[in-house]
């Protein structure tokens, strides 16, 4: 029996459905079928610039398995921009959070975000110090003077 896919955690919801080639229109076009999932992989890796290891811990999935979605991702990306191909946006296995929750790490400061129901992290992203605590929204929009 095969294991059911874990549910992923998307931060923010997609109001994009279609992405074409300009001046084709949409029923001229074979599409690529992008699910929001693997959108969100590509948002966090690519343009977040996040390591597969914080963007997986985001998403709620191991490093592993935000790997074999972001290459996937990046794939049907690809193939639509070649073969100019409508990318369709819709799908996949997640549940979006729009809230974050904000950690101060006390051995080097750094101030990060995690969604809601991720868990406690596992350490600092950045140099993976487990004394770290959570901040609420007030305290971190008036910082305490070093």
């Amino acid at each position: 029996m095969v294991r059911p896919k874990k549910e992923r955690v998307v931060g923010v919801p997609s109001s994009l459905s279609y992405f074409k080639p300009g001046g084709i229109p949409l029923r001229q076009l074979e599409e690529t079928l992008l699910t929001v999932d693997e959108l969100e992989s590509l948002r966090l890796c690519d343009l977040e610039q996040l390591s597969h290891e914080e963007a997986g811990r985001r998403m709620n999935v191991s490093r592993a398995t935000l790997g074999r979605i972001v290459r996937e991702a990046r794939r049907k990306v690809a193939d639509a921009l070649v073969h100019a191909k409508a990318l369709r946006v819709e799908g996949g296995n997640y549940r979006i959070t729009e809230e974050m929750r904000l950690f101060v790490c006390s051995g080097c400061g750094k101030r990060w975000e995690e969604p809601y129901g991720t868990g406690r992290p596992d350490g600092c992203p950045s140099c993976d110090s487990v004394k770290f605590h959570r901040v609420w929204k007030e305290e971190a929009e008036f910082p305490e003077s070093e």
